[in-house]
């Protein structure tokens, strides 16, 4: 069983009501109705040493950066605004108090350069030598809109994201932004139906958005922004639909927003238009020789 049929599995066992909770399972972030007109969103993340980054190649500050900074990601997603995280950790064997230090410092780097505190968490430790794991969870509040969801998408939507995607592996993962001003900047100035953050790729974050929305997708190789990271590897389109880790936001919005927002667009982040959502039930791409081939879903698998 795979990572998308294991969530959905567990949405269906959901029993919860959509007036107290009107995002559930399935989303970057579920809701909580706290009053009429208040609610709260929350996610969870959580990073395995081994997975998510290897200790012989990073430091602590950043694996505690990364664990703030990929829910930050999800707030992103949804256009919600980040307000308190709480973070907890298994340590190795041999950690202690200076390491503690050093992962704190990476934590309170992210959470006060996106506008939120730490509140609490837990500390556990194994009693061998076992890799270290570290889980974040983050609440926020509405933004300008709705919060976005994934299953917005409609036909005839253009197909957008933010940035250039591939070869995350080279550095990025650890030090990404994710793009929290520029998802308020969107939703600020057009309506946009559905979005998501491309953590596991490309072709997989897109399969989220066909699948929650019930449409197809066509987009085209020649016009998805490949990293310099990606271009530098053999296969850079492959890296650029698969890779994850990219941290990006791929949204849908009407084909007249699109051109409003791209002519209006005015920040350092570039937005690009890669392709179209239509009613086919299928991902498919377009190469540069105008062959159109199905899509599959091939990025990052947690449970494969």
């Amino acid at each position: 069983m795979n990572e998308n049929a294991i969530v959905k599995w567990f949405s269906l066992q959901s029993r919860v009501s959509e007036t107290d909770f009107p995002i559930g399972i399935g989303d970057d972030m579920a809701e909580v109705r706290l009053g009429q007109d208040t609610t709260v969103l929350i996610t969870t993340d959580m990073l395995a040493e081994g997975v998510h980054f290897d200790l012989q190649k990073s430091t602590l500050e950043q694996v505690g950066y990364k664990a703030i900074a990929v829910n930050i990601s999800d707030c992103a997603a949804m256009a919600t605004v980040p307000v308190a995280a709480v973070v907890s950790v298994a340590l190795p064997k041999e950690y202690g108090e200076s390491e503690l230090k050093k992962l704190h410092t990476g934590i309170t780097l992210a959470c006060e350069k996106f506008g939120c505190v730490l509140i609490g968490g837990d500390i556990t430790s194994f009693k061998s030598k076992e890799p270290f794991v570290i889980s974040a969870s983050m609440l926020s509040r509405p933004g300008v809109c709705k919060p976005l969801r994934r299953s917005g998408a409609q036909i005839g939507d253009c197909i957008c994201v933010t940035g250039t995607l591939g070869g995350s592996e080279s550095g990025k993962h650890l030090e990404f932004e994710p793009r929290l001003q520029e998802a308020l900047k969107i939703t600020g100035m057009v309506n946009v139906h559905s979005m998501i953050d491309i953590s596991d790729g490309l072709s997989s974050d897109l399969n989220r958005i066909c699948t929650s929305s019930g449409v197809g997708a066509i987009i085209e190789a020649a016009k998805i922004p490949l990293s310099d990271a990606a271009k530098k590897k053999r296969k850079p389109l492959n890296a650029a639909l698969n890779d994850g880790e990219d941290f990006e936001l791929l949204f849908t919005l009407s084909k007249d927003d699109c051109e409003e927002l791209l002519n209006r667009w005015r920040t350092r982040t570039p937005l690009t238009c890669i392709g179209d959502v239509n009613d086919t039930g299928t991902m498919q791409i377009k190469m540069p020789d105008d062959k159109i081939s199905i899509l599959q879903a091939g990025g990052y698998d947690h449970l494969s």
